[in-house]
């Protein structure tokens, strides 16, 4: 069994793999991976890719296929959300993070069952990937550090959060410029990390909207707590134990 906690991209990454035939290896190749993620698309490196890219410094014909993957995505969701997610909005510098953490730990995930692990958690900051469940994990709740609002069971899938709670008003509505409002958490689960992360942040930016947007999207279930305190859900939310973690989720 491996278990390894490091500090990368700004936040704690812990990984446990039960598998007893997975070779330390394997958990170096991920933390390998997501520092070299930090190097090439973190906006606060004046080196990184992306810092060249925003002072073009780089045309788009000379970005790696990461960098345009990660942008292709970036635009799917400002499409998708009419402008309200927009890692490039007016006078601001581009800043693709909100894709990036998704996507960088679920390609890490992808290192780990390519060295033969069927039985992992991998967290990043609290938005995780798990194989070969089920596995219990919590949700923060948004005004109460020392307190959940839910605990759900995840096989085979990935989950993650966006709140104020951590950064606070980070998160912008890119139609107005302003702090995204009506909501104090949103969580999405999906197939992959990618997707869950990208569309609690898309979702998040649309305000009390996003949680009818991300709930249409085919794969997602969504637990939101608004700004009335307010529990939304959708029905395929996967709760654990429903009613001890209804009792939890009555205290948002």
């Amino acid at each position: 069994m491996l278990h390894r906690v490091e500090h990368v991209m700004g936040f704690p990454v812990s990984l446990r793999v039960d598998d007893e035939h997975v070779p330390e290896s394997a958990a170096d190749a991920v933390f390998a991976w997501l520092r070299e993620v930090d190097a090439r698309f973190s906006p606060f490196k004046e080196d990184s890719e992306v810092s060249r890219y925003d002072r073009a410094e780089l045309t788009e014909d000379a970005l790696s296929p990461d960098l345009r993957e990660i942008l292709d995505l970036c635009e799917h969701y400002r499409r998708a959300t009419g402008g309200a997610f927009d890692v490039r909005p007016p006078g601001r510098r581009l800043d693709p993070c909100a894709v990036v953490k998704g996507w960088s730990v679920q390609r890490g995930a992808e290192l780990l069952k390519q060295a033969g692990a069927s039985r992992f958690v991998l967290n990043a900051g609290g938005d995780v990937v798990t194989a070969g469940g089920p596995w219990r994990v919590g949700v923060r709740h948004p005004e109460h550090a020392d307190q959940l609002c839910t605990v759900l069971s995840l096989t085979d899938g990935a989950v993650a959060t966006s709140a104020r709670y951590e950064r606070g008003d980070h998160i912008h509505d890119a139609r107005t410029g302003r702090p995204a409002t009506g909501l104090l958490s949103l969580t999405v689960v999906a197939a992959t990390l990618t997707e869950a992360d990208s569309v609690a942040t898309a979702a998040f930016a649309l305000g009390p909207e996003g949680v009818d947007w991300a709930a249409a999207l085919p794969g997602c279930e969504v637990f939101a707590v608004d700004a009335e305190r307010r529990v939304l859900r959708t029905p395929g939310f996967p709760t654990a134990e429903a009613k001890a973690a209804e009792r939890v989720a009555a205290r948002c």
